[in-house]
């Protein structure tokens, strides 16, 4: 019998009054793994209210109490790893190796906003002029949302969440419909942290369900992750309706190769980069940029790496590369490929109609590589979202660094190379928010801010650390004076 997901709302599983439900597929198997509801406006209503009720008695308790919920979902989510890696990998694709990287992550940030009663205070002055004072506090915003993506269904939620209920903010969380089931078992986890009735909510949904979201009165701030066109709309619609928004969007994260990299570190790290998660995440490396001489045994390296890659099901801890989330991504990547090709681009690794023993139904391809792609074509713009590598050849460190800044996006860029002074200039003139110097995936740490720029990103405060906490708190000057 097929599981029928449930909506989270003031601390009660409810099922969905929707009419429609979408399954959610195994895309190693494309087996059914449940089936979610496509929730109404009326339930993210009910849940919006609900965490405006609970709002009102939620930023009275002290940022010393609140987050001690937090301590206990820390361990929880320990204890839990494993199976949540596994549910992970089966919703989404990935290997068991990184579900468990992703969950890693996800602890990280509630252990950083376990720091808010530091990370959120204000400050003062005294004597701004004779017997008067001044200071400033944070307080939390309301209620807030997250509207999530596919590719990290475990890690995307907790750039938001921890800090929002922390900072004193109730939340409402909506999963991507293809991937609603690792959120399923962490609010159940939630729950059991006693966390208040209807500080935490959780409405399944798509289309619908996230315009009710971005137009509803009580919501005050969204957070989303997602592509570009659609980041933009969420931002818009947001804005148009007076809430605050971060929305990040889509990526081609171009990384350049000199001469003087290492080239089997490189050669390692950037497999990894280009071919992790399938190429599913919005720090994967999409363009390598090969300088000088770096051209051959860089690209002979890359290609002999990408080949030997072992693709399958992610629950065998011995493959290296899932499949891809659904068949229309699948059709799309493949059509990508053929538009390179079309394009002049020579595919010196074709990964496209792979065959899987066991699971030939799957929505695999392996690692591709496109050759002398045009910088100036479709293929040099589009974000592919894919395992597939395009390689670009120039002469100099600053063609590369320019071809870099007139590209739209600004997620992120890396350089390899055993040259400080390349490193500083890179570091200096690149246009991107996330940078990597003899790294793969800029990734930051919980404690930083995941940055991006131009096309990437829609707002001015980004996920985890200081911006997530300014993000989540809206501050109040106070200029006072007392009659002695």
């Amino acid at each position: 019998m097929t599981i029928v997901l449930k909506n989270f709302i003031n601390g009660e599983w409810s099922r969905s009054r929707a009419t429609e439900y979408l399954n959610v597929v195994n895309p190693a198997t494309a087996k059914v793994l449940a089936k979610v509801p496509l929730s109404t406006a009326e339930e993210v209503d009910q849940a919006a209210q609900a965490a405006a009720a609970a709002f009102v008695n939620w930023r009275r308790t002290p940022a010393g109490d609140r987050i001690q919920y937090l301590f206990k979902l820390k361990t929880l989510l320990e204890e839990n790893l494993e199976d949540l890696a596994g549910t992970i990998t089966q919703e989404c694709g990935k290997t068991l190796a990184e579900s468990r990287g992703e969950m890693r992550r996800a602890i990280e940030n509630v252990e950083v906003a376990c720091g808010i009663p530091v990370l959120m205070q204000g400050y003062n002055s005294e004597d701004i002029a004779r017997g008067i004072d001044e200071f400033m506090i944070r307080q939390p915003v309301g209620v807030a949302a997250a509207i999530c993506p596919f590719n990290f269904p475990g890690m995307i939620p907790f750039w938001f969440m921890p800090y929002a209920i922390a900072c004193g903010n109730t939340y409402l969380i909506k999963p991507s419909e293809k991937v609603p089931l690792t959120m399923q078992k962490i609010m159940h986890l939630l729950d059991q942290t006693g966390l208040p009735k209807g500080v935490v909510n959780l409405v399944n949904g798509a289309r619908e369900t996230v315009d009710a979201i971005l137009d509803h009165p009580l919501i005050r701030a969204i957070s989303f992750v997602g592509s570009t066109p659609v980041a933009r709309y969420i931002y818009s619609r947001a804005a148009t309706n007076g809430k605050r928004a971060q929305c990040q969007g889509g990526a081609k994260n171009p990384v350049i190769v000199l001469p003087d990299a290492d080239i089997p570190m490189t050669t390692r790290i950037m497999a990894d980069s280009a071919f992790g998660c399938a190429g599913q995440r919005c720090l994967a490396a999409s363009v390598a940029i090969t300088v000088g001489e770096a051209r051959k045994t860089f690209t002979e390296a890359i290609a002999e790496t990408a080949q030997s890659r072992i693709v399958g099901y992610g629950l065998d801890e011995q493959v290296q590369m899932g499949p891809v989330i659904t068949a229309e991504s699948l059709s799309r990547i493949e059509g990508l490929i053929q538009k390179g090709a079309e394009e002049g681009a020579n595919i010196l690794v074709d990964g496209r109609y792979p065959h899987i023993s066991g699971y030939e139904q799957g929505y695999f391809i392996r690692p591709t590589i496109l050759q002398n792609i045009d910088p100036t074509g479709e293929i040099a713009r589009t974000e592919i979202f894919g395992p597939v590598l395009s390689l670009v050849h120039l002469e100099t460190i600053d063609d590369a660094i320019a071809l870099i800044n007139r590209g739209p996006y600004g997620n992120m860029a890396c350089l390899f190379t055993s040259s400080g002074a390349a490193a500083r200039k890179f570091r200096y003139e690149a246009e991107a928010g996330n940078l990597g110097i003899n790294i793969g995936v800029a990734a930051p740490m919980a404690f930083f801010p995941f940055s991006g720029w131009k096309d990437s990103f829609f707002g001015d405060l980004h996920a985890q650390g200081q911006q997530a906490v300014e993000f989540f708190t809206q501050t109040k000057v106070v200029v006072e004076r007392w009659q002695e």
